[in-house]
């Protein structure tokens, strides 16, 4: 199924998963991702505060492993925090997530959990920063070191005053954290083709409905 203008070497982003590894799968397939032609990028908060979502990180890790690339999220650096709860079952896990880039650039776009703080030079910039930030980042003029844009995720687009369960984009900026945590949608994104492949999580873990591939207007 040729959902969109370019079919190969495709720029997809996805964030805020927060255990909906169902909702990535159908995602993934509906887009007809092939890892040998197209680019990944994975912006965080894959897992929830349940242990249930766990298993979306082994998810993740064999996308990275076939060739995506995976961001921290805060809820990912939440865990790290906790030391206590690290057994030599997830320990590889652990080294694992230590060892994920903060910010990913592609084709002049730079992709981040949360977003940066202004007026801090790139190179300065915080792992706190980069995967907490909320509203001093997205009210913010856009950083002179962003070429094209920045994609982020972290804050829901309706709690920055955007549609419930769709992405939210000001110039410069594209916030891709539907809601899934919040029973509205999971969203990846064809950056260039500006296709958003959507489901609804309303029905919980397991069960994803209203599957849309909507073509985005040139803002």
């Amino acid at each position: 199924m040729h959902h969109t203008l370019d079919n190969t070497h495709r720029l997809l982003v996805i964030s805020d998963i927060h255990g909906h590894a169902g909702g990535l799968q159908l995602l993934l397939d509906a887009a007809e991702y092939n890892p040998r032609t197209d680019r990944l990028v994975l912006a965080g908060d894959y897992i929830d505060e349940d242990r249930q979502s766990f298993e979306t990180l082994h998810m993740i890790r064999k996308l990275t492993d076939e060739g995506a690339v995976a961001l921290p999220g805060n809820m990912e650096t939440r865990w790290l925090s906790h030391s206590g709860e690290v057994t030599s079952r997830c320990a590889s896990l652990r080294s694992w997530l230590e060892g994920l880039p903060p910010y990913f650039e592609a084709d002049g776009y730079l992709f981040v959990h949360a977003g940066f703080r202004p007026g801090v030079p790139l190179t300065e910039q915080t792992l706190p920063d980069m995967t907490e930030i909320r509203q001093d980042f997205w009210e913010a003029e856009l950083p002179a070191f962003a070429e094209k844009g920045i994609v982020f995720g972290h804050t829901p687009t309706f709690k920055m005053g955007g549609t419930a369960g769709e992405i939210w984009r000001r110039p410069g900026k594209i916030g891709i954290d539907t809601g899934a945590k919040h029973g509205c949608r999971l969203t990846l994104l064809d950056v260039h083709n500006r296709v958003a492949y959507s489901c609804s999580t309303a029905s919980g873990r397991g069960s994803y409905t209203d599957f849309r591939a909507d073509l985005l207007v040139e803002c």
